[in-house]
């Protein structure tokens, strides 16, 4: 039970009751469509004058269509409803150093269209080429409606949508989501990586409904860690909390962009893994090839590449060290990894699974679950922070 803060709080007026019947509504049909106005009103208890005055406006807004009429024995013919799901498209934005991913998706995140372009250095740059993007896929879906923009990014993010922390990103204090919102005309959530995956996870991962303490780690040109506890995303103090990726290992190790040296991310990110293939020992097929990306590791460890393969081991060994580490502080059900290296699972997963034996305390049951790289969770979660802002519980206290 959350107390309630006296000095930033939020009056529940009649607007906040619509509010939540309206997202009980969208959210009955999402799971359960079809579904008559008889069938809403007795699954969620609402009175059935209430739950056909919903369902009125949001069948004016587009969010939901009539079907079929069923049959009863007797009685009044109950009309199904479906939640519109082809009208409503929602733009999800995956900003990484190297590239930017831009798609238009429905509000199943399934997405209907994608394109990426190399990521600017100048966020101005960025913004015009995002804005730009965007306009031309809703040229493109003329008959989808357009609810917002959703951007997940390699940074820690303030509640008003500034990076204030995005040192992969090479960017600070940019108020990203007032410049997009200016460029696109459409409203924005920005959000870090980590946790926009651990929201994605939440609203369309393959998790047990019980699943209420999840951490997400993000293993790509740094690391991320979107921590939900309680079913709470946790954000700490300025919005830093979850930055496992530099905790410091040893001191004297590789210097880090963030200004420290040997932070976690130095040892088990992929650039880390990059920077040791090339870094010069006497087994190192290929470390010559200009523009050596982390898919060419993969890639070479497959074709037996032995320096390859310890790379891709050491890396194995030092994100189970971190992942111990999240295990034992914050006793997560489920850790979901996502990034390039869960292609080599079957390599790195039983050397992450082994540290884990060593140094977890065994009362503590976390799974470890890989992500399908081909879902594509970084701009999946992108998709979930317009979703959860017509679906989730609104925020009054």
């Amino acid at each position: 039970m959350r107390k309630i803060d006296l000095t930033n709080f939020k009056v529940a007026t009649s607007e906040t009751a619509r509010q939540i019947n309206r997202r009980i509504t969208l959210n009955f049909l999402r799971h359960h469509q079809p579904m008559s106005r008889a069938d809403l009103s007795r699954r969620s208890g609402l009175q059935r004058s209430t739950v056909s005055a919903i369902v009125d406006q949001l069948i004016d807004e587009g969010w939901v269509t009539e079907g079929a009429i069923g049959r009863l024995p007797r009685g009044r013919r109950p009309r199904f409803l479906h939640l519109n799901v082809e009208r409503t498209g929602i733009v999800g934005v995956n900003l990484r150093p190297e590239t930017t991913t831009v798609g238009l998706a429905n509000v199943d995140a399934r997405f209907e269209e994608q394109r990426s372009f190399p990521t600017p250095d100048d966020p101005a740059v960025f913004v015009r080429t995002v804005a730009r993007t965007i306009a031309s896929l809703r040229t493109a879906h003329p008959r989808m409606v357009c609810e917002g923009v959703g951007v997940s990014l390699p940074g820690r993010v303030d509640e008003s949508g500034r990076l204030v922390f995005a040192p992969n990103l090479g960017w600070r204090d940019v108020d990203l989501r007032r410049m997009l919102e200016s460029a696109t005309g459409l409203p924005v959530n920005v959000e870090n990586a980590a946790n926009a995956c651990a929201l994605g996870e939440v609203w369309f991962g393959r998790h047990d409904e019980h699943v209420r303490h999840l951490v997400a780690v993000t293993v790509s040109e740094g690391i991320g860690v979107g921590v939900l506890l309680n079913g709470q995303l946790v954000r700490g103090a300025n919005a830093m909390a979850g930055e496992f990726g530099h905790m410091t290992l040893d001191e004297a190790g590789p210097p880090c962009c963030c200004g420290k040296r040997g932070c976690w991310e130095r040892y088990a990110s992929n650039s880390a893994a990059v920077d040791y293939y090339t870094s010069g020992s006497p087994v190192k097929r290929g470390s010559s090839e200009p523009g050596l990306r982390f898919e060419d590791v993969m890639r070479l460890a497959d074709t037996g590449d032995l320096r390859a393969i310890e790379t891709l081991e050491r890396m194995a060994q030092f994100l189970g060290v971190g992942l111990a580490t999240i295990v034992t502080g914050l006793a997560p059900q489920v850790i979901v990894v996502i990034g390039e290296v869960t292609s080599a699972w079957n390599r790195v997963g039983p050397i992450v699974a082994e540290v884990l034996e060593r140094r977890a305390l065994r009362e503590t049951p976390t799974r470890i679950i890989p992500t399908d790289h081909a879902t594509q969770p970084r701009l999946r979660g992108a998709v979930t922070l317009v979703v959860q802002q017509h679906f989730g519980v609104p925020n009054v206290a």
